[in-house]
C-alpha cells in the first residue's frame, strides 16, 4: 500500500472512534513489517480527530528543489570555466544557490571534482616550446643517420638526498585488513641532514660520483675542478679501451655548467656538448629518471 493508503484507512478508522492503538494492531495484522510505525499512526490519528481533510504532508520550509534548473547549471558552468578556483562559498555568492545544490550540480551535472592543481617551475613560452623542439630535432637526426652513438653519451647533474629516503608514494602503499588502518610515514623534515651528490653515467653505467662537502658550493671553478675533470680521467680510461674519442656530455643549462670556463674545458678534452634547450629537465634523464628513480 501507498502512504496515502495507510492514511485514508487510519482517517476512516479514527472518525468512527477506534483508538490509535487498535489501528495500528489491524495494519501490522495485514502488511506486517510494511505498516506504519505506531507513532505515526497515532499522529495521523489524532489530526484526523482534530478535523484534518487532507492526507498530503504539510509543505516544507528549505530552498525549492527549482533551483536544480538547466539554466543554473550552464551558470555554474560558465563561473568554473571563468574561474576553475572558485569555492563553493564564492559560486554560492554570486548565484545565491544553496551550497547542497551546487554540490549536486557540479558533482552529478557537470561530472567535476576539485584537484590540486600541479606545481611547475616555469611556465613555457611558445618561443621556449619552439626551440625545444628543433634542438631535439637536431639531435634525433645525428643519432638516426648514424653520427652519434648512444652508448657514447654522457650525462649529469647534481641533486640533494636526505640522509634518510622516504619513497614514492606508491612505494609506501601496503596492503591492509578490513577494519585495519595504514602505516604512517614520516615525512623528511626540511631541516633533516642532507647532501649533495653529483654523477655522471652513461647506458652501460656510472661514469664518475661523488659528493659535495659540507661548507662548499657549486659554482663554475667547482664543477670543472671536482666534476669534470675527473670526469675527464674516466673518459680517457675509456677511449684507450675501447678506442671511443667522440664522447658527447649532456648537462642542463644552470649557472655553473654553461660558463666560458666549463665550454672550453670540455671542448679541449674533445667531448661534443649536446645543446640543451631551456628549462627542460623532461630531457635530461638525471632529472626525469635517475634521481627520482634515487
Amino acid at each position: 500500500m501507498e502512504k496515502f493508503e495507510y492514511r485514508a484507512y487510519i482517517k476512516t478508522r479514527a472518525l468512527l472512534g477506534v483508538s490509535a492503538q487498535a489501528i495500528s494492531d489491524e495494519l501490522v495484522l495485514v502488511h506486517g513489517n510494511r505498516a506504519p510505525k505506531y507513532s505515526t499512526v497515532a499522529k495521523w490519528a489524532t489530526l484526523f480527530k482534530d478535523g484534518r481533510e487532507s492526507l498530503e504532508d504539510d509543505p516544507r520550509s528549505g530552498h525549492p528543489r527549482t533551483t536544480y534548473t538547466a539554466e543554473n547549471i550552464e551558470r555554474l558552468r560558465a563561473i568554473i570555466k571563468e574561474n576553475p578556483h572558485a569555492t563553493h562559498d564564492i559560486i554560492e555568492a554570486l548565484t545565491s544557490i544553496n551550497c547542497f545544490t551546487i554540490n549536486e550540480i557540479i558533482h552529478n551535472a557537470l561530472k567535476k571534482r576539485k584537484l590540486t592543481s600541479h606545481w611547475i617551475p616555469h611556465e613555457l613560452t611558445d618561443q621556449i616550446c619552439k626551440n625545444r623542439v628543433e634542438a631535439w630535432k637536431k639531435n634525433l637526426a645525428l643519432f638516426r643517420n648514424g653520427q652519434w652513438r648512444l652508448c657514447d653519451v654522457i650525462t649529469g647533474d647534481e641533486s640533494w638526498f636526505n640522509l634518510i629516503q622516504v619513497g614514492h608514494k606508491s612505494a609506501n602503499a601496503s596492503w591492509v585488513g578490513e577494519g585495519e588502518s595504514p602505516r604512517t610515514i614520516v615525512r623528511c623534515d626540511r631541516f633533516q641532514p642532507k647532501n649533495m651528490f653529483y654523477i655522471f653515467f652513461k647506458p652501460t653505467g656510472v661514469v664518475h660520483l661523488g659528493y659535495v662537502e659540507k661548507g662548499d658550493t657549486i659554482t663554475s671553478e667547482y664543477y670543472t675542478k671536482n666534476c669534470l675533470k675527473p670526469l675527464i680521467c674516466e673518459i680517457n680510461k675509456q677511449r684507450r679501451k675501447t678506442g671511443t674519442q667522440n664522447f658527447k656530455f649532456l648537462h642542463d643549462n644552470a649557472r655553473p655548467h654553461v660558463t666560458e670556463t666549463v665550454t672550453n674545458c670540455l671542448n679541449q678534452a674533445g667531448i661534443t656538448i649536446i645543446r640543451h634547450p631551456p628549462y627542460s629537465p623532461d630531457l635530461a634523464p638525471s632529472d626525469y629518471w635517475l634521481f627520482n628513480l634515487i
